[in-house]
């Protein structure tokens, strides 16, 4: 990977959400961001700079800059002369070469209610997060000529109604705290996926744990983000189980609980104890309730807690529709009623809505090998491998197809 592909997948929404606060722009900050990015291509292989992050950060300000400049001169109708485009060195004994961290305030921005609901998640993942139209497309189970259409008209709302680049006091927060936590969750779904953590999103993991601190602080008491920060350290407690000695995903429920993070695990715990104590339920306090659960295994003599699991579950479907909640239901109804009930279940998903879904296909894959259905579960194995999972995913993905193969 080239530094300029480690520094964009690092940086890149830190970067571009910084410009969006100093210009009040949102596209002024995406063009920008994208001409120095340009520049670093045709720069950086004969002249790579000391703090990659910096050169495109006090680039991308002069490219805007310059961007206004023009704007105003095309206005004038004068010619103005260009600016000398900065060099590396410039960049970097540049007063503007500290990043300040602006993503939560533009996702509060992103999140304001003048942006369409349906768009306030999407357009913040693509701005602040970084992911592509065709990633958000996928997320959200939409087309992407219809996601990108989305996203521009949300970007004009946000112009046009002359949205404050501000984080809105308290009295502001319970409007814009579902998208706001949407938004998180989708980020996050998006690096923890990754189990190697090899992907274009795998900072967001560690980078989330202090996020959502800052979000359980400005809110302590809204009980759904308090449950996202506990669902979070759950999650990245886990980490250094995720991977066996050869690179592949271990599963949740081969993980050895006594690699886990117990400090995170009492965080999460303690996090989660709070939202409890509001006492106003939400899904988010049943899906950290799910990785709670995971948390009070101990070692792998112990069972995993497959019936709490599928209450819960069965409670989060209670709350409302939701197909990827259903599909994990499966994987958990596997072990509760066996592989029949459970691929049951995923066949009676909506198959054309989650056929660009890797899991669905590898969760079908393991319930047609279980059920001995070798030809189907071979061609679900192949479909999941075409959707370029993660390293680690695709080598556990290849490791059962194998293992189903030598078992026929």
């Amino acid at each position: 990977m080239s530094p300029l592909d480690q520094t964009a997948r690092r940086d890149g929404g830190r970067i571009v959400a910084a410009l969006a606060a100093a210009f009040r722009d949102l596209d002024l900050a995406e063009e920008a961001y994208a001409e120095a990015c340009a520049r670093a291509a045709a720069v950086w292989p004969a002249a790579p700079p000391l703090d990659p992050a910096a050169w495109l950060y006090a680039t991308a300000r002069r490219c805007a800059l310059d961007m206004i400049r023009r704007r105003n001169v095309r206005c004038r109708s004068a010619p103005e002369p260009p600016a000398p485009q900065p060099s590396a060195e410039d960049a970097l004994t540049s007063d503007d070469r500290l990043i300040p961290d602006e993503r939560l305030r533009l996702i509060f921005v992103c999140c304001h209610p003048a942006v369409a609901p349906e768009s306030r998640a999407a357009l913040t993942l693509r701005l602040v997060c970084g992911l592509s139209v065709a990633e958000i497309a996928r997320a959200f189970l939409v087309a992407e000529p219809a996601m990108f259409q989305r996203l521009t008209r949300a970007k004009k709302k946000i112009a046009e109604a002359g949205v404050s680049f501000e984080v809105p006091g308290p009295e502001a927060w319970p409007e814009r705290m579902a998208a706001v936590l949407s938004t998180l969750e989708v980020a996050y779904a998006r690096a923890h996926e990754d189990a190697a953590g090899s992907g274009p999103h795998a900072g967001y993991a560690r980078e989330m744990l202090d996020l959502t601190a800052v979000l359980a602080d400005l809110a302590p008491s809204e009980p759904e983000a308090l449950a996202f920060a506990a669902l979070v350290r759950f999650a990245e407690a886990r980490r250094p189980a995720r991977l066996d000695v050869d690179g592949a995903m271990v599963p949740l429920a081969d993980q050895d609980p006594k690699r886990w993070n117990r400090a995170l695990i009492a965080d999460g715990d303690a996090l989660l104890r709070r939202a409890a104590q509001l006492n106003r339920p939400g899904p988010r306090q049943l899906r950290a309730a799910l990785h709670g659960a995971w948390a009070l295994r101990r070692s792998l003599a112990e069972p995993p807690p497959w019936e709490t699991l599928l209450a819960l579950y069965d409670l989060l479907l209670d709350a409302g529709y939701d197909p990827f909640v259903r599909l994990n239901r499966a994987v958990v109804l596997a072990e509760v009623a066996g592989p029949a009930a459970a691929l049951a279940e995923v066949e009676a998903l909506d198959a054309g809505r989650l056929d660009a879904f890797q899991p669905y296909h590898a969760v079908k894959a393991d319930l047609l090998a279980r059920l001995g259905r070798v030809e189907e579960a071979s061609n679900a194995y192949d479909r999941a491998l075409e959707m370029a999972p993660g390293e680690a995913e695709r080598r556990w993905l290849i490791r059962r197809r194998s293992f189903m193969a030598s078992a026929d």
